[in-house]
């Protein structure tokens, strides 16, 4: 992985991928005791930054794989990334997504045209699921979070965070980015490691799935014990990636932890101080800028607002949480 990789997703993403705002609001600004900056990437395509990654890969394809399609397994943002890259260039797409993932989520990536495999995430094996549908069909995987061209294409969203904190005279502060098996957060550091040395990738994660923070800690790729019981679906993976984590190791500041309580309460004031709708894996990363203030140093905090998919059911639980 490098530079050049993601300076040639962004071309490839030209047009097509949606330069998503930095948001910002005196509210919380007070909450975390200093300036938060807010990337919005639940206004991207599919409602997360997920697509960057999907049309990253799935643009690079020759013509006789996209004929032949794409292959992904997804809790539903990568799925649905995916599922509009392939549609947009016409190859069929087949998602493998755990059977508790949020309905949303489901009818979301059947609706963009991917035949949606469901399965077991405590005793059925994706990765196995995936290599032999794969080779049954002559389907290309797109792996969610260890793939090069995954990765490349996250790395676009650091880019544009690189050349907006630029442009408005922020150039020390730390970035807090919801983790699961680190494919943004290791995009986002290759970026700004170029581009903006002076902002310091964070991972977040929530409290009982933070295996990227004790992985950094130990210095070694650490497991879940668990893999599912989160409201934050959306960044629970089993461990990081073999390709993630040598870069989060040389770029990234120790993870930040939080709990479930705080990632619904950064859902319920991104709709109320900035009127965006973020899932609770997408809000983990503003959870750990406005409540952990003494992880981060600095007059000033970015959090990347990773996804916006939540269930009405789920999202009105983070609104109960409002004073």
């Amino acid at each position: 992985m490098n530079i050049d990789m993601i300076r040639a997703a962004a071309h490839r993403l030209e047009g097509h991928a949606r330069r998503t705002p930095i948001l910002t609001s005196p509210f919380l600004d007070a909450i975390a005791g200093r300036r938060v900056f807010v990337k919005a990437e639940c206004l991207q395509h599919t409602g997360s930054f997920k697509f960057r990654g999907g049309w990253s890969a799935v643009s690079s394809l020759s013509p006789e794989a996209l004929k032949a399609g794409v292959i992904a397994f997804s809790s539903g943002n990568h799925a649905q990334g995916v599922a509009l890259a392939a549609r947009s260039h016409g190859a069929p797409a087949v998602i493998i997504m755990p059977a508790d993932a949020p309905a949303i989520k489901i009818a979301n990536t059947r609706a963009l045209g991917a035949e949606v495999v469901l399965y077991d995430r405590a005793t059925e094996d994706r990765d196995e699921i995936g290599d032999r549908l794969a080779a049954e069909r002559g389907l290309t995987l797109i792996k969610p979070f260890d793939e090069p061209l995954v990765i490349a294409g996250q790395g676009t969203c650091g880019l544009e965070i690189a050349a907006d904190m630029t442009a408005l005279g922020v150039t020390d502060a730390d970035v807090m980015v919801c983790c699961g098996g680190g494919g943004l957060t290791s995009g986002i550091a290759l970026a700004l490691a170029a581009d903006a040395p002076g902002l310091r990738v964070r991972p977040a994660e929530p409290e009982g799935f933070d295996d990227a923070t004790r992985s950094l800690a130990s210095g070694r790729i650490e497991r879940n014990a668990q893999l599912t019981g989160s409201l934050c679906d959306a960044i629970i993976t089993p461990q990081p990636g073999n390709l993630t984590f040598p870069i989060m190791q040389a770029h990234c500041g120790p993870g930040v932890v939080v709990t479930e309580d705080e990632a619904l309460r950064a859902v319920a004031l991104a709709f109320e101080r900035l009127k965006i709708v973020l899932e609770p894996g997408g809000a983990v990363a503003l959870a750990a800028a406005l409540f952990h203030p003494d992880a981060s140093k600095g007059d000033a905090v970015i959090a990347v607002a990773t996804g916006g998919n939540v269930d009405p059911a789920i999202f009105a639980k983070a609104l109960a949480t409002m004073p």
